[in-house]
């Protein structure tokens, strides 16, 4: 009798999958803890100060209707993203988080014979989305954990046809500037839609944040990503959304399912948008909380990738003991702090480091250091 896997298109069965975290609630009732507020969860990037509190008051005003479908064409979403980023209506497609967008790119630009260009220490996503397409992938390899754009360039291919750019970059946390960007926006071949990630763009002030829409603008072979997971504090709503020209997000539309986007999840969206004052805080408690935390890892003779947004990937095992990123995962969430092993991203001997509250990040330290012996 023939299995799923031998109805299954070829190389599905094969395909790696993505390993996300334990329910923290979970997590505290097999370590024994008596609640969840007893974990310190530092894992997944979250804001730490939690949701837009606008978005959490207008949403609670909508709760009644959602009986209702949500607007299909996210109407007053895109109006509110249009006046606030300058691009045009059409320019816009709201999402179901960007992960939606990277699966409706795979959708429309790769296939067998395809492949992308991305870095080798990039959101894991975008290789699972080739590979679930059969599209090839070259990845590139960083220089000092940081995109190289031209080693990406001379990695382009007849068959390329995206070049995935996440930046700030997910796991490293590095970035990569403007002028770069320009350089090789300058050079990559016409044949190849260009990716721009960036899911983390809004956790850096405005003059440090590469303009990546003037390309839109001027009709290139550009997709821009964003969300509102991170900076707004709205990751368990899943919305986010892709800018590129008209002709391109018409493709994208093609092979969107209806109501992508949940009516609660418009409606905290564009409170989000409006709630300069949530941003301000979120990007000041980051800046302190990467001080404080590499600060710590210094005085503890960790090495570390030196972050520009709310994460830090930290050098925490070696080779020579036997101590892995993975050991040093399981001894923290064994004293209630996850964090996120990066043997999965080829870093066996790291983990990633999100920026939380202060005690947080103290309690991180400070269990840390009990695990090193550096707490006499």
């Amino acid at each position: 009798m023939k299995t799923f896997s031998d109805i299954a298109n070829s190389g599905i069965a094969e395909l790696g999958i993505y390993e996300p975290g334990s329910p923290i609630e979970e997590v505290a009732r097999a370590l024994g803890f008596d609640n969840s507020d007893d974990i310190v969860k530092l894992a997944s990037n979250e804001n730490a100060i939690g949701p837009s509190p606008k978005a959490v008051t207008a949403m609670q005003d909508v709760a009644s209707q959602m009986h209702r479908y949500p607007d299909g064409g996210a109407y007053y979403l895109k109006r509110a993203l249009a006046d606030k980023l300058g691009v045009s209506v059409s320019e816009l497609l709201p999402v179901n988080g960007s992960n939606e967008a990277l699966e409706l790119l795979g959708h429309v630009f790769l296939g067998a014979g395809t492949g992308i260009v991305m870095a080798e220490y990039a959101f894991v996503v975008y290789r699972l989305i080739a590979a679930a397409c059969g599209a090839s992938v070259a990845s590139v390899s960083m220089r000092n954990f940081t995109h190289d754009l031209d080693a990406m360039l001379e990695a382009i291919r007849p068959e390329t046809k995206i070049v995935f750019i996440s930046n700030p970059n997910n796991p490293t946390s590095t970035i990569v500037d403007e002028s770069a960007i320009d350089r090789f926006m300058d050079k990559v071949p016409d044949h190849v839609v260009t990716c721009f990630d960036e899911a983390y763009i809004e956790l850096l002030s405005p003059e440090r944040q590469p303009d990546t829409l003037k390309y839109v603008r001027d009709g290139r072979h550009v997709v821009v990503l964003r969300t509102f997971s991170k900076t707004y504090g709205l990751a368990g709503l899943r919305v986010g959304y892709a800018i590129a020209p008209e002709e391109c997000i018409q493709l994208l539309n093609r092979v969107r399912q209806p109501f992508n986007v949940n009516a609660m999840a418009m409606t905290g969206a564009i409170a989000a948008l409006g709630d300069d004052d949530h941003v301000s805080r979120t990007r000041a408690l980051v800046e302190e909380g990467i001080q404080y935390l590499q600060g710590e890892f210094d005085r503890m003779g960790l090495s570390y990738v030196s972050a520009v947004v709310n994460f830090i990937l930290v050098k925490v095992g070696a080779s020579s003991s036997g101590m892995s990123g993975r050991v040093v995962f399981e001894a923290l969430k064994e004293k209630g702090v996850i964090v996120r092993p990066m043997d999965g991203y080829g870093l066996p001997e790291y983990v990633r480091v999100t920026v939380g509250l202060r005690s947080e990040n103290e309690m991180l330290v400070r269990m840390l250091g009990d695990l090193r012996g550096q707490n006499e």
